[in-house]
C-alpha cells in the first residue's frame, strides 16, 4: 500500500519528521508577523534567472497567505541599460546613479512600470497570489524632486520627499508591486533608486521589516571573503562600517537604504542573498537565517 502523504510527496518515511521539524520552526514566526507588513526589494538574479523568479514568487504567495503583507519593490538597471543600446541611446553613470535625460526617462518608465512591473504582477499571479503594480504617479504614492548628487544635474534622477501610504494600505487584499518611478507636482517622473524607495515605504508602512534582495551572501566583514559573514549587527555598528568608508559598490545603497529604513522605525533590515532558492523564506522562517539582520 502506497502510504505517501500528498503534502509530502513520496519520501521514505523517516523523512516526515525532519520535515514536520521545518515547519514547526517556521511556526513562531509565522504567528509573530502575523499582519506585520513586510517590504522587499526585489533585484539582482533574483529577477533573471526562471528558476529564482519562480522561487521568489512563491515565497511571496507564502508570505500572503499565512497573514502577513508583503509589498515588493523592484528597479530594473539592467532591463535599462539593454533597451538604451538598442536604441542606440547613450547609457552614462555619475557616483553610481544613471544620467536620465528626457529620452532616457520615457524608456525607464516604459521599461520598469510597462515591462518589468507587470511580469512580476503576473508571476505572482501564477504563484496563486493576486497582486497589482503600481508606480509612483499611481494615487501620488512617490512624490519626489530632482535629486542633485554633489551638485551635479543628472537629469530625470528624483528622491522621494514623500509616500502616500493610504494608497498601499488600501490594498491590502493584494500584494502591491511597486516601480522605482516617482512624480513631482507638476507630473514629472523621476528614476528613483529602488533601495531608497524600499526604504521610503517601509518607513511610511511602519514596516515591521525590509529585505534587500541582493549577489551577495550578505553584509561581509572581509569583502574579499566569502565567508566572512555577518549574521546580525547593530545600527551603530552599521554607521561605524559606512564611516569607515570600506564599504562599496552595490552594498552602499543597500547599506544606507537599511540605516534611512531603522532611522524611521522599521523594526529590522536584512540583506539576503537573492541567489539562493527560497532565501526570504529562510531569512523570515529559520532561527539561523541566511543574510545579514541589522536592528536599532
Amino acid at each position: 500500500m502506497d502510504t505517501a502523504h500528498p503534502a509530502f510527496g513520496s519520501s521514505a518515511p523517516g523523512d516526515y519528521t525532519s520535515r514536520v521539524a521545518i515547519l514547526l520552526e517556521a511556526l513562531p514566526y509565522i504567528r509573530d508577523f502575523a499582519g506585520a507588513t513586510i517590504v522587499i526589494k526585489y533585484g539582482g538574479a533574483a529577477m533573471v534567472a526562471p528558476e529564482l523568479k519562480a522561487s521568489f514568487a512563491r515565497d511571496i504567495a507564502l508570505l500572503k497567505l499565512v497573514g502577513m503583507n508583503p509589498v515588493i519593490v523592484h528597479g530594473g538597471g539592467p532591463d535599462i541599460s539593454r533597451y538604451s543600446d538598442l536604441l542606440g541611446i547613450d547609457v552614462r553613470f555619475v557616483d553610481g546613479l544613471r544620467v536620465t535625460d528626457a529620452r532616457t526617462m520615457e524608456l525607464a518608465k516604459m521599461v520598469l512600470v510597462g515591462k518589468v512591473n507587470k511580469e512580476i504582477v503576473a508571476q505572482l499571479h501564477v504563484a496563486g497570489v493576486a497582486a497589482v503594480g503600481l508606480a509612483g504617479d499611481d494615487g501620488q504614492l512617490i512624490q519626489a524632486s530632482k535629486q542633485m548628487p554633489n551638485g551635479h544635474d543628472i537629469g530625470f534622477v528624483g528622491k522621494v520627499d514623500h509616500v502616500n501610504a493610504t494608497v498601499l494600505e488600501r490594498l491590502s487584499d493584494f500584494v502591491p508591486v511597486v516601480a522605482s518611478v516617482g512624480v513631482d507636482e507638476d507630473g514629472q517622473s523621476y528614476n528613483i533608486n529602488a533601495d531608497t524607495v524600499a526604504a521610503s515605504l517601509a518607513g511610511a508602512l511602519r514596516a515591521r521589516k525590509v529585505l534587500f534582495l541582493t549577489d551577495v551572501a550578505g553584509l561581509l566583514a572581509d569583502p574579499g571573503d566569502a565567508g566572512s559573514l555577518i549574521s546580525e549587527c547593530t545600527l551603530a555598528e552599521l554607521h561605524d562600517l559606512l564611516d569607515a568608508g570600506t564599504v562599496g559598490g552595490g552594498m552602499l545603497p543597500k547599506l544606507t537604504a537599511a540605516r534611512d529604513a531603522l532611522g524611521h522605525g522599521v523594526t529590522a533590515a536584512h540583506i539576503v542573498d537573492g541567489r539562493v532558492e527560497h532565501s526570504v523564506l529562510i531569512e523570515l522562517f529559520s532561527e539561523a537565517g541566511i543574510g545579514t539582520k541589522i536592528t536599532p
